[in-house]
This record gives structure tokens, C-alpha cells and sequence, in this order.
């Protein structure tokens, strides 16, 4: 059972922003730190969606909510077939929203805890697949800083796509971040000095560090080096020293020397960027071109006779969440009349209101549609100005015929 509305498709005019009407809710997928996650659709063009919803008070309460503007502020200017693309943002007093693409193949997380084996071909298209998108982010100047199994999705044919820019950074040219993020298993050593105090930045490369502890633990089923997110970040440094990952002997050569060249502890000595990867022997026979166009197909195709997720994110919306979803507009209308209940905290109400006049309202199929007709427009000029002078030219007076 469903979380649907029954409610028509409305009418609306193209001036009309986006908001929670235009979209029936399908089904909850999925959480994460930063909110909840459900099927919708748009009820007038049909097309599928997932829909991030982030509780405003507890973004607020947390100190969450830079991070989820900064992150809608990244998405917007991105797109990429290696990504979850951004469609559409929203807000109500409740809410805020993210629409973006639809992946019903599960995330990398939910198919090794389900024991899937992933062959090494499989992996290497992985990472050229991912690769692609860190060239993209790097001419963007974006470092996504939280690359793991949770954060890659897949599509129904088993093509990756890198997701959740909530604490990606936007480093300025020949400049490095400094604060630190991430999640520590998967946090390059570079990062760790800044615990130590001794810390002159770093770039790109940590997401090159970890491409490769991804990579590794989805070929065998473990991380290179035992850590948590509660190990001190001395004892991690001292992890990276002192314990040198093994590679099984059943792996092919070229695959272990890739994975040595992601997972170097000298930034200088590692595979940081996408032309260092391509002008690897192992990757000689890759056609990039391909690869990009998605026309390399995947070894690993999920279940399409199943939601590759866990279903107890539907029982939880359903019976335990407190404000679910699917009651929004009863709620929202209830709220309304009993506007003359009891004020929140002044500094707590201002942070609100704050956050509703800093939110971005974003459309992309609008942006597309304007770009198209600008284009279009643009077209029709150039065209006219050729047909002036087209006609210039035929009405050039002919020459007087001097007769003999």
C-alpha cells in the first residue's frame, strides 16, 4: 500500500512555480541524515521522480540548514549522466523539497549487504563511470567528500550515479579546502591532519582515495582498513602507517596496481585526476566515449521485480512518523485555522523565517524551456538578418546595357 492521493492533475499556467500539489506520492524509499525519501509523480507531464523532504525545525534544531541550501546551490548548476540530476525545489512552511531523478536499482550499500558479488569488470566499469563524474565536479570545482557504497545509486541497468552534495565543497581556483568532512572510513589520510593541527589543505584527490577504498570493498565485500566513524583520528593516522591492505591473488594485476595507485598515502603519488586514470594500461582498451553514453553495458543488473530497498521505510512513514507525508495537506489546512495558537521561540521563529527567505526555489524544466526558446529566438534573428541580406543582395541594381 501506497502513500497516493487521489487528487485530478491540476491546470496550471507555465507562470506557476512547482510545488507539493503538482506531484502524487507513490511510496517512501528510503532516510538519511538530511531527510526522508519517496516515489512521487508529476501529475501533468507523468514522469517519475524521487522527492528528498527535509523537516525545516529539525534542520533548524540542528544546524543542518547551510548544508541543505549550499547543497541546492551546488545541484542546481549541475548536470551529468553519471549523477542524480536536480529537477525541481520547493518549499511550504513544513518542508523543504528536492526533486531529482528517479534510480530504482538501490544504492551500492543495499546490494552488499544483500551479499551481491561484484566482479572485477563490473567494478572497473564502476570507476570509470565515476571517474567521469569526479572530471565533471573537478571542472566545476566541486570535491564531493563523502564518496561511498551509501552514495551510489543505480539505475535500472546497473549504470552508477554519484548522489548527496550535502557537504561537498566549491574550492576556488589554485585555492584547497580546510574543514573537515566526510565519512572516516572513507576519508583520505590528508584529511586527518587538520586533528592533528598540522593541516595545509587538500583537493580533488580525496575523492580519489575514496573512488578506491569503494572500489575495493565492493570487490571484496570489506574495507581495506578497519576503522569507525568513532575511531580516534590519531589511531586512523597511525592505521594508515602501520597496516598495508592485502590484495587477493585471485585479483588480476592491473586491478591491484589500480587500486595501490587510488589508495597512496602520498597525495603526489596518487591517481587524482581523470587523465591520470585513462593513461593507465589497465584502461587501454576502454572506449570513454562509450562508457560515457552509457553503451557499455554493466555485469550487474538489479532486480526490476522488486524496490531495491529496505520496505520498512513505507512502514515507518505510514504507522510510526509522527507528521507523515501523505496527510500534509489536511494538516497544512488545519494549521491555518488555528493560526491563533501559542507563538514559538522568538529566536527560533526568526531562524525559520529565515530559512524561508534564503531557500532556493528551483526549476529545471522551466530553465530548459527558456534556454530552448532564447535559443529559438536567437535562431529566428540570425535567420532574419540572413534574409535582409539576402535580399540586399537581389535588389542590387543591375548595370545600364550601353547600346552599340
Amino acid at each position: 500500500m501506497g502513500l497516493g492521493q487521489s487528487t485530478k492533475a491540476p491546470v496550471t499556467a507555465d507562470t506557476d512555480e512547482v510545488n507539493f500539489d503538482h506531484f502524487q506520492i507513490l511510496r517512501a524509499i528510503g532516510k538519511g541524515s538530511f531527510g526522508k525519501v519517496c516515489i512521487v509523480q508529476k501529475k501533468d507531464t507523468k514522469k517519475m521522480y524521487a522527492m528528498k523532504y527535509m523537516n525545516k525545525l529539525k534542520c533548524v534544531e540542528r544546524n543542518e540548514v547551510r548544508n541543505v541550501l549550499k547543497e541546492l546551490q551546488i545541484m542546481q548548476n549541475l548536470e551529468h549522466p553519471f549523477l542524480v540530476n536536480f529537477w525541481y525545489s520547493f518549499q511550504d512552511e513544513e518542508d523543504m523539497f528536492m526533486v531529482v531523478d528517479l534510480l530504482l536499482g538501490g544504492d551500492l550499500r543495499y546490494h552488499l549487504q544483500q551479499n551481491v558479488h561484484f566482479t572485477e569488470s563490473t567494478v572497473k566499469l564502476y570507476i570509470c563511470e565515476l571517474a567521469l563524474a569526479l572530471g565533471y565536479l573537478c571542472s566545476k570545482r566541486i570535491i564531493h567528500r563523502d564518496i561511498k557504497p551509501d552514495n551510489i545509486l543505480l539505475d535500472e541497468h546497473g549504470h552508477v550515479h554519484l548522489t548527496d552534495f550535502n557537504i561537498a565543497a566549491i574550492v576556488k581556483e589554485d585555492l584547497k579546502a580546510n574543514s573537515i568532512a566526510g565519512t572516516k572510513p572513507y576519508m583520505a589520510p590528508e584529511l586527518f591532519n587538520t586533528f592533528e593541527g598540522s593541516h595545509p589543505g587538500y583537493s580533488f584527490s580525496v575523492d580519489w582515495w575514496s573512488l578506491g577504498i569503494t572500489a575495493y570493498e565492493l570487490l571484496r565485500g570489506q574495507r581495506p582498513y578497519v576503522m569507525r566513524s568513532s575511531t580516534p583520528a590519531n589511531e586512523i593516522l597511525q592505521t594508515f602507517h602501520k597496516v598495508h591492505p592485502s590484495y587477493p591473488a585471485a585479483w588480476c594485476l592491473e586491478m591491484k596496481s589500480l587500486l595501490r595507485k587510488l589508495l597512496c598515502i602520498d597525495v603526489q603519488k596518487r591517481i587524482s585526476c581523470l587523465a591520470e586514470l585513462q593513461d593507465l594500461d589497465f584502461m587501454s582498451d576502454v572506449n570513454w566515449d562509450a562508457v560515457l553514453s552509457k553503451q557499455v553495458p554493466p555485469g550487474f543488473i538489479p532486480n526490476k521485480r522488486r524496490l531495491n530497498c529496505d520496505p520498512t521505510f513505507e512502514l515507518e512513514e505510514m504507522i510510526l512518523e509522527s507528521k507523515p507525508l501523505h496527510k500534509k495537506k489536511k494538516r497544512l489546512a488545519r494549521k491555518t485555522k488555528e493560526s491563533g495558537g501559542s507563538p514559538q521561540n522568538c529566536q527560533l521563529q526568526q531562524r525559520l523565517e529565515n530559512v524561508q527567505r534564503d531557500f532556493i526555489v528551483f526549476n529545471r524544466e522551466k530553465s530548459r524551456k527558456m534556454v530552448v526558446e532564447s535559443e529559438s529566438s536567437e535562431l529566428s534573428i540570425t535567420e532574419r538578418n540572413k534574409a535582409i541580406e539576402d535580399g540586399q543582395n537581389n535588389n542590387v541594381q543591375p548595370a545600364a546595357y550601353l547600346s552599340g
